[in-house]
């Protein structure tokens, strides 16, 4: 499993990586918003975690053009910002799940399991047809 987090805390976003390679998560960080775009067009993530108030552009920012490029990756809100306006903003705009900080770290491994399953009975449903000559 591969997974882009980005934060803007360095303590935070080191923690998030230590705790995931405990239960073998793979993962890449992005410090600002314009890094964890780029990133996140140039490389295939399982899900990426996302923080709200970043530097350069803010999450939102990032899960439009996210989802305006196309890419459907599973995207997991992890944010300080508690408001249920804000909870609402982020699913309308294409987030998956929303988490808020402060977070017990087992209910985000078992949010992200959920979200990597959702993504699995999708793809399952793909019929391929092929031609024979």
């Amino acid at each position: 499993m591969y997974i882009l987090i980005v934060e803007d805390e360095a303590k935070a976003a080191a923690h998030l990586k230590k705790g995931l390679a405990e239960v073998n998560i793979v993962t890449d960080v992005a410090k600002d918003g314009l890094q964890g775009l780029a990133l996140a067009q140039t490389k295939e993530y399982d899900l990426i975690i996302l923080d709200v108030m970043l530097p350069g552009i803010d999450g939102w920012e990032v899960v439009k053009r996210l989802r305006a490029d196309g890419r459907n990756t599973p995207i997991l809100m992890l944010t300080a910002r508690d408001a249920v306006h804000d909870r609402v903003t982020g699913l309308q705009l294409g987030a998956d799940d929303y988490l808020v900080k402060p977070f017990a770290f087992s209910e985000l491994v078992a949010r992200i399991q959920s979200l990597l399953r959702r993504g699995q009975v999708m793809q399952s449903d793909l019929l391929r047809v092929r031609t024979w000559r």
